[in-house]
């Protein structure tokens, strides 16, 4: 069954956290689009330096939840800290949230979710140095590679990815969530 899927990104995304979903849902015979604020494309942040450029699919005021099926939010530092303070990101957030779509976030991409206001009572892991904001917000948040909370995927580091990008595909599999409200 084809699925699509949207990867929201900007400037200073963590370059695996984009690449290694991207291509794992595309292995599956899915389209993954990156969304972005920006045309054209953005830059990736690859560890400890500037990475390579990815071509933006489609732009955030031409993208709506209703086209996908999914959403994966990587982290990275800059990135997620760019998306929160976006409202049209944030509103794109909501409405898969609204439409009970699996959510998946990595590392700082949690950050985004908080803005959402969608963590509230929510299972979810991420990056240690964030925990708190996620605890603070109301989340329950715990210390494991991957977390899973009726749709909403969540881990903490590239290295949790085999297990992300896993249990991304298997939200996705399974459909809408109806637990998965705002």
């Amino acid at each position: 069954m084809s699925k699509k899927i949207a990867i929201l990104a900007t400037h200073g995304f963590e370059e695996s956290e984009l690449s290694s979903p991207k291509e794992y849902l595309e292995q599956q015979g899915w389209t993954a689009h990156i969304v972005s604020p920006e045309a054209g494309s953005i830059k990736a942040w690859a560890e400890k330096d500037w990475g390579k450029e990815y071509p933006v699919d489609q732009t955030l005021d031409n993208a709506a939840a209703s086209d996908y099926d999914a959403l994966v939010l990587p982290g990275g530092v800059i990135n997620p800290d760019q998306l929160r303070t976006n409202e049209k990101a944030l509103t794109f957030v909501k409405d898969f949230f609204a439409q009970h779509k699996p959510v998946a976030a990595i590392c700082h991409g949690p950050q985004v979710l908080i803005n959402a206001g969608v963590v509230e009572g929510r299972n979810l892991t991420s990056v240690n140095s964030i925990s708190q904001d996620l605890k603070n917000a109301g989340a329950r948040w715990e210390d494991s590679e991957v977390v899973v909370d009726a749709g909403l995927v969540t881990s903490r580091t590239p290295k949790d990815l085999p297990a992300f990008n896993a249990k991304m595909v298997e939200e996705i599999r399974e459909g809408k969530h109806t637990e998965q409200t705002l």
